[in-house]
């Protein structure tokens, strides 16, 4: 009897991958609850399996006591030698129940109580096996559907794959063989969940892992990845060793190592790029196929690019739906912004004639004398772009300025920065026209001096944006 239950214990501690004590404790802690139940007490009793003779004993422990006041955790001194001749105040007894009266009703609840032990420290094995391996690639089988999501045989337990975790460019049967990558191991009421995906990207890593003998051996690295399921993908690589190519090794000969993936991945594009240290090389890489002239940081932005490129670039940069520079942005983790050399240009030929208006000295202003001009500047205020900022507050407590005064010069000063340049059609041209017509609008009593200085400026930034426009059309260095 004795060897029979061992050997039921280990066998079932094989089949369930669970140590043999665990199902041992579960056998004992049935027995106490099976017993309690049966004897109708509210007295905690304790079971222990005799390993020799196969019986389960049962018994409640209680401590001696000159006066009882608790008779379900204590007894009396008398009492105790009936179980414990030697048993003093102080001293534990166990008073043994008989298991022998223990009918089938306790022998049920056993069974349940033994089913359920075994039951949870199987899950528990499944979560702690399974937590381990997130991020693993992993191969199962098509079970069945739930709502949209796919449950997946995975051996000894299931994996579900949501909706959202599927590629839209695949099809799948019952039946059907599936890789897939595990993201997440969840505890819930009927045992562990383990959530698997087919567009995370660490499904692409592995699989690159998988096919390029580099990158398992540790020669090339994988220093990020990002993807848009069912679409498109990129990869940056970076080699530990100078005479390996890390995008080449990747490729294969004649693409057979990344078509194999994309195979896997039934169609999707792959962008295999080279990771770079230098954050305007890495996005002048992360951007290819199409061909970038040169990156800057925008000022005062961390983590935000501007990209020029040409103008027969500029749709290949962006992408369809701008794929290909919100991946290159996701590979980063930055922001980019894409802009043809033309719309640059414009751009730089915008904030050139802006700075030129607000530079325009305070007597080109209409109705602004040589006198209030005068007082102006002697207060600080020398352009109208200084006017503007001033404010009402601040040029009313200009001397010898009052409030309707102030009101008008700064409703001026706001009129001429007001020109309407157009995006489509701004070029130093039509700067021109705006400054002179500025100046021309300057109070007759303005001095010739100051009409002479604005047409000065309005030439200085002709040849600032005819110098930018050079410079913009300098034939391109040749690539690589």
């Amino acid at each position: 009897m004795t060897r029979m239950l061992l050997q039921t214990i280990e066998q079932i501690g094989r089949e369930k991958n669970i140590a043999p004590d665990v199902i041992v404790d579960a056998i004992e802690e049935a027995m106490a609850v099976a017993a309690k139940k049966y004897y109708r007490t509210e007295e905690e009793l304790e079971a222990k399996l005799n390993r020799e003779t196969g019986e389960v004993d049962v018994w409640v422990a209680k401590q001696v006591v000159e006066t009882v006041s608790d008779d379900l955790l204590e007894i009396s001194v008398p009492d105790a030698h009936e179980h414990d001749p030697n048993a003093g105040v102080g001293d534990t007894v166990r008073i043994y129940r008989s298991t022998e009266a223990l009918g089938r009703i306790a022998a049920q609840a056993a069974k349940q109580v033994i089913f359920q032990k075994v039951r949870d420290a199987e899950r528990e094995n499944i979560y702690n096996e399974f937590i381990e391996r997130v991020g693993e690639l992993v191969t199962g089988i098509v079970k069945r559907f739930e709502r949209g999501d796919m449950v997946i045989d995975l051996g000894r337990t299931e994996g579900l794959l949501p909706r959202r975790e599927q590629s839209r460019a695949e099809h799948y049967n019952i039946g059907d063989r599936i890789r897939v990558v595990i993201i997440d191991v969840l505890k819930v009421s009927r045992g562990p969940q383990i959530v698997v995906s087919r567009v995370n990207p660490e499904l692409v890593m592995r699989l690159f892992e998988m096919e390029v003998p580099e990158i398992y051996d540790g020669t090339v690295l994988i220093k990020g990845a990002v993807r848009e399921g069912g679409d498109r993908a990129k990869v940056a690589v970076h080699s530990l060793e100078l005479d390996v190519d890390p995008v080449g090794a990747c490729v294969g000969m004649r693409g057979a190592r990344v078509q194999s993936i994309i195979r896997e991945l039934r169609g999707e594009k792959i962008d295999i790029v080279q990771w770079s240290s230098d954050i305007d090389q890495y996005a002048i890489n992360a951007l290819k196929p199409a061909r970038v002239n040169r990156v800057s940081a925008v000022e005062g932005e961390e983590g935000h690019v501007e990209v020029i490129v040409d103008e027969d670039q500029l749709s290949l940069a962006i992408g369809k739906r701008g794929q290909n520079v919100r991946l290159a942005g996701k590979l980063l983790d930055i922001k980019i912004d894409i802009k043809s050399e033309d719309d640059k240009r414009k751009e730089v030929e915008k904030t050139l004639a802006r700075m030129a208006l607000r530079e325009l000295e305070v007597g080109s202003l209409p109705g602004v004398g040589p006198q209030t001009a005068s007082v102006l500047v002697e207060s600080g205020i020398s352009t109208v772009g200084e006017v503007a900022d001033a404010g009402l507050e601040g040029l009313v407590e200009v001397p010898g300025v009052g409030a309707k005064t102030a009101e008008k010069l700064h409703a001026a000063a706001l009129e001429a920065l007001e020109v309407k340049i157009e995006e489509d059609e701004t070029s130093a041209e039509d700067v021109i026209p705006v400054l002179e017509a500025s100046a021309v609008a300057s109070d007759e009593k303005g001095t010739a001096e100051d009409r002479e200085a604005s047409a000065v400026l309005a030439s200085l930034v002709m040849d600032s944006a005819e110098t930018e426009s050079e410079e913009s059309s300098e034939p391109e260095a040749p690539q690589d």
